[in-house]
């Protein structure tokens, strides 16, 4: 209890987080590994919530792929109803015979008019089947019409391509001890005037003997660069003004400790600035160890190879004792 508590006198915790800091009312880590907010929202209808442009912007491209044409099919099976309910006598130039080849066939004029293709073999006859036909054709125009925005949104949205370490260590650094995590940009788009924030949160025991969560701004060796085009081992020195001050491995495991990271820097290629969030918990957090190099001159000593696949890539090397 006296280890917990120590953090109400010596550090100053942040309480202006949106995250809450009463334990019970927190599962679980506050941000997933990737950044995103582990949050499962319920108390309001799904389609209140739903933001149509937001989760196609968002899904993954499979996904968004298979809602499209799950959205192609199954317009064209509603226009392929309607015209079969119209009367297939009102389709010009059918050969089928069967039912099913007589369906088949009205969902491909459906398609062929949805898409404005329109190779001439079936046409309407009267009013309503040609309506019907306009109709759809129309429908065909603002889909496409949507489907190329939603593309081009996806395909052109500013993004922070970087990647986090896997895991965060505790390192010997400068005759004492640092906590440190690895980023790295694993595309071209590079980031100017990049800066890093990173925030702790712990489960300690406030003044009323209740546990809480409290957040802990944490100073680091350099919080700004000026380009990120390599590598950027991101440090947190550990001294006296530390939340990690005398505490053993132990300690922040009872406490439940989670690392919370914003990276923000401007991306020449899109001229807009990009925002990535990152997370460690205490289970993915090393004692004792160092990363290796990522990077090396090349065989004729006129590039630099950054190797990305290194990233994760550190040796064990022994705490300095205090």
């Amino acid at each position: 209890m006296a280890l917990l508590t120590h953090f109400n006198r010596r550090a100053k915790a942040e309480t202006e987080t949106g995250l809450g800091t009463n334990v019970n009312y927190n599962g679980g880590r506050f941000f997933n590994k990737d950044g995103s907010a582990n949050i499962e929202m319920r108390g309001m209808n799904f389609f209140s919530r739903f933001n149509v442009y937001h989760t196609l912007l968002s899904l993954p491209n499979w996904k968004f792929l298979f809602i499209i044409m799950l959205a192609f099919i199954g317009i064209n099976l509603v226009f392929a109803g309607v015209y079969l309910m119209i009367g297939l006598e009102h389709l010009a130039g059918l050969t089928a015979t069967t039912n099913s080849e007589k369906f088949g066939e009205a969902f491909f004029f459906s398609a062929q008019t949805f898409t404005t293709v329109g190779y001439g073999r079936i046409n309407p006859i009267g009013f309503a089947t040609s309506f019907t036909a306009s109709l759809e054709a129309l429908v065909g125009l603002m889909s496409f019409a949507l489907i190329t925005g939603l593309l081009y949104g996806r395909f052109a949205r500013p993004r922070a391509y970087i990647k986090y370490s896997k895991n965060a260590l505790f390192t010997p650094f400068r005759g004492g001890t640092a906590f440190m995590f690895r980023i790295v940009p694993y595309t071209k788009n590079f980031l100017v005037n990049v800066e890093a924030k990173v925030t702790m949160s712990m489960q300690i025991l406030d003044d009323d003997g209740m546990m809480k969560n409290k957040f802990f701004n944490l100073p680091l060796d350099i919080a700004k660069a000026n380009s990120l085009i390599s590598n950027w081992t991101i440090v947190h020195i550990i001294n006296e003004e530390s939340p990690f001050y005398n505490l053993s491995k132990e300690d922040i495991d009872n406490a439940n400790a989670e690392i919370l990271i914003l990276i923000q820097g401007f991306d020449e290629s899109f001229a807009n600035t990009v925002i990535s969030r990152g997370s460690y918990v205490a289970s993915e957090f090393v004692y004792g160890a160092k990363f290796l190099p990522m990077y090396h001159p090349n065989e004729t000593n006129t590039h630099t190879i950054l190797e990305l696949d290194k990233l994760d890539a550190y040796e064990e090397m022994k705490l300095p004792t205090t």
